[in-house]
């Protein structure tokens, strides 16, 4: 029998299911003392509430690469695994948030920020390597759970190999582009474009869109043909929000996409934003106060006016648009060989439409 669950029904479905997932945790900690048992429920707060984009990504393609209907138990499937690549995603920023030394995830405390506010004043330094550590731990504890999670998924023994695979493949290139990122970041690896690009790829695409896109076509049996196509469209597509996520974060409006305004121009981020910059003659007066942490917000306005008016911005901004082409064409490819239907291209064009219209 099939099942006709709404979009908010499944969400609201793998929101209880990864509370259920940490409730189990703070159970099982208990055992290890009152501050572990602290830790968890710390976690469980940061880490619920999100918008869940990469598990309702998952279940979406599903449903389209499934014209009968998904029953129950095929529901409940794509849920458990949903909530194993929600769980890989918070690994991944705990340990992304240590990196860069971040205390702030969207205008409030992150885990460590809120684990170092627990602590006061006193000791700030104890605190802080206390916070740092426990992110850590947390983050590798999480990305073992979703390991498990995928291992455990009540699949057909080809299905589990498939989603081991890939798995074992998203992580392997997420911490490639993580290592490539900071090498740009400290000036160990050269900032030229392809290299940004590459990187962000990996970092940000991977993990992002190549893995739920990829699973989904693993629970609806669709051939390994369909899942090489998903991960070319998985690829342009996470590059194409990598890119505006740069762009939001240097010319879009703080109010409305809630982060921290001009921080990659404070952190000094190798953008392809940058990358252009570099080889114009704007650049000298954008480098003087490029990556300054104390950068105000007049002298960051000045700085976004400069990158706009070398042509950074329309140059990106065509990037993006020559990313979602490039989905197209996939689409086009893979529906003439019959390998994705229609219903599945309908599902990816309108993911298409909302990176392009993106402003938060």
């Amino acid at each position: 029998m099939t099942t006709t669950a709404t979009e908010e029904d499944l969400g609201t479905r793998i929101e209880q299911a990864l509370r259920q997932r940490f409730s189990e945790r703070s159970a099982a900690a208990e055992h290890y003392g009152t501050e572990f048992v602290a830790l968890w429920h710390a976690a469980a707060e940061h880490a619920l509430g999100g918008k869940l984009i990469r598990p309702r990504l998952l279940i979406e393609l599903l449903r389209a690469l499934t014209p009968s209907g998904l029953t129950a138990a095929q529901v409940q499937r794509a849920v458990d695994v949903a909530v194993n690549v929600e769980l890989l995603h918070f690994a991944f920023l705990l340990h992304d948030d240590v990196i860069d030394g971040d205390l702030i995830r969207r205008r409030r405390p992150n885990l460590i920020g809120s684990l170092v506010e627990r602590r006061g004043t006193d000791a700030a330094e104890p605190a802080l390597h206390w916070a740092r550590s426990s992110a850590i731990l947390m983050g590798d504890l999480l990305l073992a759970s979703a390991v498990l999670g995928f291992a455990r998924a009540d699949v057909t023994d080809d299905g589990r190999t498939r989603l081991l695979a890939l798995l074992e493949q998203t992580i392997f290139e997420t911490v490639a582009g993580e290592h490539s990122d900071i090498g740009l970041s400290d000036g160990i690896i050269a900032p030229d474009l392809r290299t940004i690009l590459s990187t962000s790829s990996y970092k940000t695409a991977t993990y992002s869109f190549v893995l739920p896109l990829r699973a989904a076509a693993v629970l609806a049996g669709s051939s390994p043909a369909a899942e090489d196509q998903l991960t070319a469209i998985g690829r342009h597509l996470g590059l194409a929000y990598q890119l505006q996520d740069d762009l939001l974060s240097v010319f879009g409006d703080a109010g409305s996409h809630g982060k921290d305004a001009y921080s990659d121009l404070r952190e000094g981020k190798e953008t392809a934003i940058i990358a252009y910059a570099r080889m114009t003659g704007h650049w000298p007066g954008i480098e003087l106060r490029f990556g300054a942490t104390d950068l105000s917000d007049a002298d960051a306005r000045e700085m976004s006016d400069l990158l706009r008016e070398c042509g950074a911005e329309r140059f990106v901004r065509g990037l993006v648009q020559e990313q979602l082409g490039a989905v197209s064409t996939v689409l086009a490819e893979a529906e003439s060989a019959g390998t994705l239907s229609a219903a599945a291209g309908r599902t990816i064009l309108a993911l298409t439409s909302r990176i392009e219209g993106r402003t938060v």
